[in-house]
């Protein structure tokens, strides 16, 4: 029995990285996977990596900050497996120029802003009716380890928007708590993915962060996800507006080691 058996998970960003390693997870213990992300190839390649190990997938193109397109990938969930129980509200955006308050462009912030936080709600907004249709089940939301903690190596807009992703998520568990639905968010500290091996090439940039990771190392995709499927199965039956952090000791920590 997988922990996940006759369920259908929905992941956004799963075309790649941690997206990619929670839809083979998933599949692996039971579930039917909707792989959804903007790049549509990359979706298919993912579904196509269930499927060669015997599960079922759907690959999704969506832009989740646009509530059409969102709309469209619940309802295509709807007509493939016809349910929803477990929401993996996983995409989001970190530009290069996100900076300081006052260095960071407009349209960078409002961006930002439109995947990270906006995706989210929308994913919440269109996901939950098919949910309660389904008898309930278990959203997952990535937030950050910097949603808890300040740093002088500043991302402003990123930052922001994973902190309202924790708040919302919050509201969220409350406000279904009684309905059969649990809402509870993941917060990765530096997970290797192509994501942040672009953000961190420049050596001295890597250097600067990795001092304070107590672990002394990047977290990987697949550890990731296995703290996704414990708040996605009945694993975490108990846990609702919480927060998972997935660090690396980075949250603890005063002094790290030499």
């Amino acid at each position: 029995m997988g922990r996940l058996d006759n369920k259908v998970a929905l992941i956004t960003g799963a075309g790649n990285g941690m997206g990619r390693a929670a839809a083979i997870l998933f599949a692996s213990e039971g579930a039917k996977v909707v792989a959804a992300d903007w790049d549509q190839a990359s979706a298919k390649e993912t579904v196509s990596v269930i499927e060669s190990a015997g599960g079922a997938g759907l690959a999704v193109k969506v832009d989740v900050s646009n509530a059409a397109q969102v709309e469209t990938m619940i309802s295509a969930t709807d007509e493939e497996f016809g349910a929803l129980h477990v929401m993996y509200n996983n995409a989001g955006i970190f530009p290069s120029d996100d900076g300081g308050p006052t260095d960071t462009p407009e349209p960078t912030w409002d961006r930002v802003m439109e995947v990270n936080l906006k995706g989210v709600w929308l994913g919440c907004k269109y996901g939950i009716p098919l949910m309660l249709r389904s008898g309930g089940g278990s959203i997952v939301n990535v937030a950050s380890f910097v949603a808890l903690m300040g740093a002088a190596t500043s991302q402003i807009a990123y930052t922001a928007s994973k902190g309202g992703v924790l708040s919302m998520t919050r509201e969220i568990a409350v406000e279904y708590a009684r309905q059969g639905i649990r809402a509870n968010s993941l917060c990765p500290g530096p997970i290797d993915t192509p994501l942040l091996a672009e953000l961190l090439s420049d050596p001295e940039r890597k250097a600067r962060r990795m001092v304070h990771v107590p672990m002394g190392r990047l977290g990987l995709a697949e550890e990731l996800a296995k703290a996704a499927l414990f708040l996605a199965c009945d694993d975490s039956s108990f846990m609702t507006g919480a927060q998972l952090v997935v660090d690396g000791g980075i949250t603890a920590a005063y002094v790290t080691p030499e």
